[in-house]
């Protein structure tokens, strides 16, 4: 029954955070507040991860070819799909919960725990929305053009280790990106990257928003919220991908 319990807790806090902001010029400030540590401050980690995983998934296509019947231009097609279907959307955004995740439940974990939530309820603040409903909006926004951006680094480091290792020229390469490409896949991608980037701002606000206690439980609704925001993702990319894809 517990688990009846949290769903319905959650879907409560979830009702109080999607509700009008009460004051639209500080809403704008925090906003753009979380663009930049929610968004622009993962930019670094995002290019570094994304550059390496094109890089192998083309230097694993290309070694797993061994037949003269299929042609070289078929990495470039594969280290695009790939990318583009799971990769970018998927893996990233398990980091990102792991990186941000954690960020939203310290922070607002740390907020009730030292009673500066219960100070804005008294005030008569829907503490939820001035707390939460920024960082979802900033997340719901920001990540799509994060994986965007991913999906450039990824092909980009795919040629870049053909090239240097020689195993597929450039035009190989290329024409194989530019083969059977079907606009949908982007709508796939930024889709289910929307759909993970609520799934992370919520979860980890549910997680530190209900806590109770101390710097200990601090840490355990950062863990709690990577763990269950990383569960939920792998979970609705299967729901999505069957409901998108089939």
């Amino acid at each position: 029954m517990k688990i009846f319990s949290v769903i319905g807790g959650y879907l409560i806090l979830i009702l109080r955070v999607l509700r009008k902001p009460e004051k639209g010029p500080v809403f704008r400030k925090q906003l753009f507040n979380e663009f930049q540590s929610l968004g622009i401050d993962s930019l670094g980690i995002v290019v570094i991860i994304s550059i390496f995983m094109g890089a192998v998934v083309a230097i694993q296509t290309a070694y797993n070819i061994d037949s003269p019947l299929i042609p070289l231009s078929m990495v470039g097609f594969t280290t695009r799909q790939s990318v583009i279907l799971e990769f970018s959307p998927t893996i990233l955004s398990l980091i990102l919960a792991g990186k941000v995740g954690s960020r939203i439940a310290s922070e607002i974990g740390t907020m009730r725990v030292t009673e500066q939530i219960d100070a804005l309820d008294v005030m008569g603040i829907n503490s939820a929305n001035y707390l939460i409903l920024p960082k979802v909006t900033a997340s719901v926004l920001i990540n799509p053009l994060l994986v965007i951006l991913s999906i450039g680094f990824a092909i980009t480091g795919g040629w870049l280790a053909m090239v240097m290792t020689g195993l597929v020229t450039t035009y190989d390469y290329v024409d194989g990106l530019r083969s059977y490409f079907e606009g949908y896949t982007i709508f796939y991608c930024l889709s289910k990257t929307v759909v993970f980037a609520f799934l992370i701002s919520t979860v980890s606000g549910y997680h530190g928003y209900i806590i109770r206690g101390g710097a200990l439980e601090v840490g355990q609704a950062s863990t709690k919220a990577v763990v269950y925001s990383s569960i939920l993702i792998i979970l609705f990319n299967l729901v999505l991908t069957q409901l998108l894809l089939a």
